[in-house]
């Protein structure tokens, strides 16, 4: 099979079932024998931390929930076998069971380049957080605590919150994973 007729594919699945789906999908390639039409099926995924009963915990997150990036090359019964696996609604891009359109090898690459980027960065996280923001403390000796953000340490990953503690408002320094946006 020559590697310049696979393209990649966008498959939309049940949100939060993503992994489960992608088993069942590469499970039936094999099952039908059409391994070599298929190479490679991705769930881009992101490290996420949070923190709970006081430790740093790491989650893979779904980058693009109910999706599912497969590279194939679509002849013959692969598309039928994706689109009968169970969990898969279908291909996105196409209309009602008519023709998959196949991703432009510069979205690939932005989307492929997006999740090697956040796997190289694992510690590197963005600041969810501006300053005059509410939040509420999740962790630590004020856990429970609502107060808003007055300062934010970008190089310590801290945060300078005002609190109000017994009527009186007290400035306290907290780290990211400490807080969390109030709803």
């Amino acid at each position: 099979m020559a590697e310049s007729t696979k393209k990649w594919y966008v498959v939309r699945a049940i949100s939060g079932s993503e992994n489960k789906i992608k088993k069942h999908i590469e499970d039936e390639i094999e099952f039908a024998g059409l391994k070599a039409y298929v190479s490679q099926i991705l769930i881009p995924t992101e490290k996420v931390y949070q923190i709970r009963n006081g430790k740093k915990v790491s989650k893979e997150k779904s980058f693009f929930p109910g999706y599912i990036l497969v590279e194939a090359d679509l002849s013959g019964e692969v598309p039928h076998v994706i689109r009968n696996t169970n969990g898969v609604i279908g291909f996105l891009g196409a209309e009602k069971r008519g023709e998959p359109l196949p991703l432009r090898m510069s979205e690939v690459n932005r989307i492929l380049g997006k999740v090697d980027e956040l796997a190289e960065s694992e510690e590197e996280m963005n600041i969810p957080y501006v300053v005059g923001e509410s939040i509420k403390v999740i962790d630590g000796p004020f856990n429970g605590f609502s107060g808003s953000i007055e300062r934010i340490n970008e190089e310590k990953r801290k945060l300078e919150v005002m609190v109000k503690i017994f009527g009186r408002k007290q400035p306290l320094e907290l780290s990211f994973l400490q807080v969390e946006k109030e709803s």
